[in-house]
């Protein structure tokens, strides 16, 4: 199933000729975003969850579009389902450091996840950092660390595109889960205050699971960490 989630107007944004693509895949319905640049013939996919290659494989087609960059916000399996998949087709991975365990060795999450479901390690190739600015699809992609979910959850912010992909950090009224290994409620709050509450208030904030939001609305309406 595609289910296409636009910052913008329900037909799609063009913002400078980049498109957001919502793909919810999986046993956990997990968010994947695939960016798209006609312009540049270029894309991004944001997390990989379980068979998502076979709903972005057509909408590369379609937007005539070739995979550049693979951007894992965390290691969790349900977020590296297909990680390993669409390295193997040349597309370089980017993750936090803090999580290169989850991706490298993803058994070790094996008493987390449903029966019967293959973990298929990945490689981490390019470790990102608190403040680095990936140079990706012609616009500066800002990483910021947000851990207490898990060690090593990141958000990506795009700010030419007023958007931020968060991972399991914050959702749509909610906040991630801080009860597995290397997750920590006070630290969760902490990331949240400091390193998305702090990015403009107009900014979508598309998250690991579920709708979109947007920074303004969780600093005033979430119930879990208020601003």
């Amino acid at each position: 199933m595609v289910r296409f989630g636009f910052a913008g107007d329900g037909d799609g944004p063009d913002n400078c000729g980049v498109h957001i693509h919502c793909i919810p895949a999986g046993p956990l319905a997990t968010n994947a975003y695939l960016i798209t640049s006609r312009e540049r013939g270029e894309a991004l996919l944001i997390d990989a969850p379980h068979g998502v290659w076979e709903d972005i494989e057509p909408l590369l087609q379609r937007e005539n579009c070739r995979l550049v960059a693979l951007l894992v916000t965390h290691g969790h399996w349900d977020h590296t389902g297909d990680a390993a998949r669409i390295q193997n087709l040349g597309v370089p991975l980017y993750a936090h450091e803090a999580d290169r365990i989850f991706i490298e060795r993803p058994e070790i999450m094996g008493m987390f996840t449903l029966p019967g479901l293959t973990l298929e390690p990945a490689r981490l190739e390019h470790p990102v950092e608190e403040g680095q600015v990936l140079q990706l699809l012609g616009t500066a992609i800002e990483v910021r660390h947000v851990p207490g979910h898990c060690p090593g959850n990141v958000l990506f912010y795009f700010a030419a595109l007023d958007a931020a992909f968060v991972g399991d950090a914050l959702f749509n009224g909610g906040i991630g889960r801080y009860d597995l290994p290397g997750g920590s409620l006070e630290m969760l709050e902490r990331s949240i205050r400091t390193r998305i509450y702090t990015l403009p208030a107009n900014t979508a904030v598309y998250p690991g699971h579920g709708p979109e939001t947007t920074v303004g609305d969780e600093m005033t309406g979430n119930p879990y960490v208020p601003a």
